[in-house]
């Protein structure tokens, strides 16, 4: 109990003193015992409350509460206003899965949105009803989703991706030893171990969710807690411990590679932290697209729809073709080659450069008659240095012989957590024949108001529709 006051006058003060800091007080009056008696203060303020289910542990020698020093009744306080933090981050998170939820089943048509368009861009927007939430809002329900275990064992069982980012820094040690690293979002620590492991004379992991408490415990089981300094929050915002970084190294890629972005805030780093001839592991990105035909996600995604158990559920279609579907597609899906539509140096890359406009032209292979979609993936390379650049006519096998590191999210290779982006395109199928040039843009823009999303749009024409179509995805 709390000193001086029986059980039941502890339980008030507690439950007083959090609904005064819930009501913006944050220096409650505690001159009297009087301003908690109401038997209102019995009711908990915080569900399972672990500070009333302790009052029991807590020593009492008989000294009242309010002869407690002033900076103890401050630091009481400063803990229930960062629980509460806490908890108001975490609801604000679930609110958002919940209204995403209801979106995706109920339809943008209730949620009372209208679409408009972009002149410059040439992308058709759909403002959402989170448009008028703060930034940190937003960004509170990105961080959180990454406070929990199962997004991290997804990623680290990810062997294409944690290998290729191992192999790079053991196998180039002379990079690493000596030098000051940065780990942009450092999640579960596991890069900035492997640096550390390489010999780097300092790493900085930074990471604004609730794992970087198990990063450092990471750190420190594996004893590297004298190479390695856990930080906590945006990299935009955090105190660095230093002024100038070596090498800079995360995982920032999302599906489609953009989604999330998260390169931004590589970018910033880099800007901000990276000397002249500093290095950006990874040091570039590539984006492809190929068409896909005669593919089994028609039936399995939309057709689907048309007898469910011997039932009509054609309702379901509306919304059907306006998400990026993110599964793993068969080579023998694709009638074309992949075409390159964006490439990235990360040392030279801005934050402009991620939204865009770009043109591809493809060549359609034997063997198929019509077009569904089209399928995106990107490509991963980890240079040595800023001169050492790899074609994007290589193949990985080639850039590997080559003694490069890099890896690839496209069909035909071992799959990754990213899998590939599938565009189904709706509004009729289109006959193509061999030898057609399937020629036309993508474009990638943030979706306004969750900046964290992204809108797709891809033109295109081929030599049996004269009209150019053009169709937007979300990748949410």
């Amino acid at each position: 109990m709390c000193k001086g006051l029986d059980f039941v006058s502890s339980i008030k003060l507690v439950n007083y003193i959090r609904t005064e800091v819930a009501n913006g007080n944050q220096k409650p009056d505690l001159s009297s015992r009087e301003l908690f008696q109401d038997d209102k203060y019995l009711t908990p303020v915080l569900e399972d409350d672990a500070v009333l289910y302790s009052l029991d542990d807590i020593d009492s020698n008989g000294e009242d509460v309010f002869e407690t020093k002033l900076d103890q009744k401050d630091a009481l306080i400063a803990d229930l206003r960062d629980e509460l933090t806490r908890v108001k981050s975490h609801f604000s998170a679930y609110r958002k899965e919940v209204q995403k939820d209801l979106r995706s089943q109920l339809g943008d048509d209730l949620w009372d949105e209208e679409e408009t368009s972009d002149p410059n861009l040439g992308f058709a927007s759909t403002p959402s009803n989170e448009e008028g939430k703060s930034k940190d809002t937003q960004d509170s329900g990105y961080f959180t989703s990454y406070s929990y275990n199962s997004i991290h064992e997804s990623m680290l069982k990810d062997t294409v991706r944690t290998d290729a980012y191992r192999d790079f820094v053991y196998d180039n040690k002379n990079l690493f030893k000596g030098r000051i690293v940065l780990d942009v979002g450092c999640g579960t620590g596991i890069l900035s171990m492997f640096c550390a492991k390489a010999g780097a004379k300092r790493v900085i992991a930074v990471d604004n969710s609730d794992i970087i408490g198990k990063a450092r415990e990471n750190i420190f089981e594996n004893g590297l807690q004298d190479t390695v300094t856990c930080v906590r929050g945006k990299i935009e915002e955090v105190a660095m411990p230093v002024e100038e970084v070596d090498v800079i190294v995360s995982e920032w890629m999302g599906y489609c590679l953009l989604y999330e972005s998260m390169l931004d805030s590589v970018l910033y780093a880099r800007d901000k932290y990276l000397r002249k001839d500093g290095l950006m592991v990874p040091s570039h990105a590539v984006l492809r697209i190929a068409p896909t035909a005669d593919s089994e996600l028609v039936a399995s995604h939309v057709d689907f729809w048309k007898e469910v158990y011997g039932f009509k559920m054609t309702s379901m279609l509306e919304k059907v073709y306006d998400e990026a579907l993110i599964r793993s597609v068969e080579p023998s899906d694709l009638a074309a080659d992949g075409a390159v539509f964006l490439e990235l140096d990360l040392h030279k890359a801005t934050v402009d450069d991620l939204t865009f406009t770009s043109q591809f032209q493809l060549t359609w292979k034997e063997g198929f008659g019509h077009l569904d979609g089209f399928v995106i993936w990107f490509d991963i390379y980890f240079a040595r240095s800023r001169k050492e650049v790899a074609h994007i006519d290589w193949t990985i096998p080639t850039v590997s012989e080559k003694g490069m590191v890099a890896f690839t999210t496209g069909p035909g290779a071992m799959q990754t957590h990213w899998q590939q982006g599938a565009l189904l395109i709706k509004g009729g199928l289109e006959k193509v024949n061999q030898g057609d040039i399937l020629a036309g843009s993508v474009g990638y823009r943030k979706k306004k108001g969750r900046e964290r999303s992204l809108d797709i749009e891809i033109e295109w024409s081929t030599p049996s529709v004269v009209k150019r179509r053009r169709q937007i995805w979300s990748v949410d």
